[in-house]
């Protein structure tokens, strides 16, 4: 259905400024002038359309360009933070930043997409950000996967994250612990670990940084200088990486 707005959109696209000026029409014309483009419109709708796809293709460039300066402006927030995990090839030529959340379907589906392409190309760099926007099972699971990194290191970390992100029950805390002991994990420490200010203070960097970005949802990638909001398919991302490689 068309917007409200495409019609105004439509007359400011494809007409003079002066031909705008109703305020200089007298009664007359106004209505011989809205009944000339009302005639228009009648006769090629299609343009109603063009008009519409013209406008949102503007707005998607100044998204890109934004997020290119919001990308830029954050650049060490976001690659260096000195706590997210880094995965992939940490000397990788290009760096993939993923803003996720363990209760998100759209994360979950990344995920294999995410995996084949760090096993398909070797050189690249992939950080995780603990993003946890849907409720309390996803927060209950940040803090668990983040006391996890901190107490057992990366490997222990990376193997959690993999079950958490291919596991589709409840998340509960006896559901993390039976999870944590498949991987010989301590699962008494990881749960004392939980609450401990030093994992708050890395999720609450995090969401404040998602909110400098302008990150409303998750999956969010980061890829080298450009900011991709949602899921993208292994092909368009391996399309991507090619592209800024080629810069």
């Amino acid at each position: 259905m068309l917007k409200r707005f495409a019609l105004p959109a439509l007359l400011a696209f494809a007409l003079p400024a002066a031909a705008l000026d109703l305020g200089t029409m007298s009664d007359e014309e106004r209505a011989q002038f809205r009944a000339e483009v009302r005639a228009y419109l009648m006769d090629n709708p299609e343009v109603i359309m063009e008009a519409v796809q013209a406008l949102e293709n503007r707005q998607a460039e100044a998204q890109a360009q934004a997020d290119l300066t919001l990308v830029s402006d954050h650049a060490e927030a976001i690659f260096n933070d000195g706590f997210s995990f880094v995965g992939g090839n940490p000397d990788g030529d290009i760096t993939l930043v993923e803003f996720m959340d363990y209760r998100c379907g759209f994360c979950k589906r990344a995920y294999g997409e995410v995996e084949k392409l760090l096993e398909s190309d070797g050189n690249i760099r992939f950080i995780v950000k603990e993003f946890p926007i849907l409720g309390e099972q996803s927060l209950l699971a940040s803090r668990f996967a983040i006391a996890t990194r901190q107490l057992e290191g990366d490997e222990a970390y990376k193997s959690l994250h993999d079950a958490l992100m291919e596991f589709n029950g409840e998340i509960t805390l006896p559901a993390l612990r039976r999870l944590s002991t498949t991987y010989d994990l301590d699962a008494d420490a990881i749960e004392a670990r939980m609450d401990d200010e030093e994992v708050t203070e890395e999720i609450r960097k995090t969401r404040a940084l998602a909110q400098q970005l302008q990150i409303t949802g998750t999956p969010t990638f980061v890829m080298h200088d450009e900011m991709l909001r949602g899921f993208l398919p292994y092909d368009q991302m391996r399309a991507m990486v090619e592209e800024k490689r080629d810069l």
